[in-house]
């Protein structure tokens, strides 16, 4: 039982993107809040789950292949409710195509060198870039509400959303790099 542990965390997270989905849309302040918090406590289970399937011995082709889908579904679905919401506005809109690209080529990378049975580890940077990008989000996420309560929230949000972007532009192309040479 406690092996499925991991397994349920990551199926938590896959739902949490609808949770946070839908709580963003919910009026402010509250809705607002509400996403943060479930988008926090998904971005907590994505250590939690790799952590715990580590520690149980509990490695799972299911983790394998989910783990990292429900990872690109939070980045991705926040990203776009921000952009769409004028929270993340034309002059950062850049930043916010870069991560979108970014997940989009390594997850493509990552698909093509599994069928030649190359694995590509997750870098310490790209763990570090994932940490900064959930901070940006839960900062985006809290919107002007949590701007009003924490006076440049927003702010803080969108400069981490840049360094996230400058992280995720090294680690994909430490990615890249690495991949062509199986090519």
């Amino acid at each position: 039982m406690i092996k499925q542990i991991p397994n349920c965390l990551t199926m938590f997270r896959i739902v949490s993107v609808v949770a946070v989905y839908l709580s963003f849309y919910v009026a402010a302040p509250f809705g607002h809040w509400m996403a943060v918090v479930v988008f926090a406590l998904g971005a907590i289970t994505d250590f939690f789950d790799g952590y715990l399937a580590r520690k149980f011995d509990a490695l799972s082709d299911f983790g394998r292949m989910f783990d990292p889908i429900a990872d690109k579904l939070m980045v991705l679905i926040c990203l776009v409710m921000l952009i769409s919401a004028d929270v993340i506005t034309l002059a950062h809109l850049p930043a916010a195509l870069i991560i979108i690209a970014r997940e989009i080529l390594v997850s493509g990378l990552r698909e093509f060198l599994n069928g030649r049975e190359v694995t590509l580890p997750v870098s310490t940077l790209a763990k570090y870039k994932t940490f900064l990008q959930m901070i940006a989000l839960g900062c985006l996420l809290a919107g002007p509400t949590g701007d009003a309560l924490l006076p440049g929230l927003l702010t803080l949000g969108l400069a981490l959303l840049w360094l996230s972007a400058l992280l995720t532009i090294i680690t994909g192309y430490d990615y890249l790099r690495a991949g062509l040479r199986h090519v």
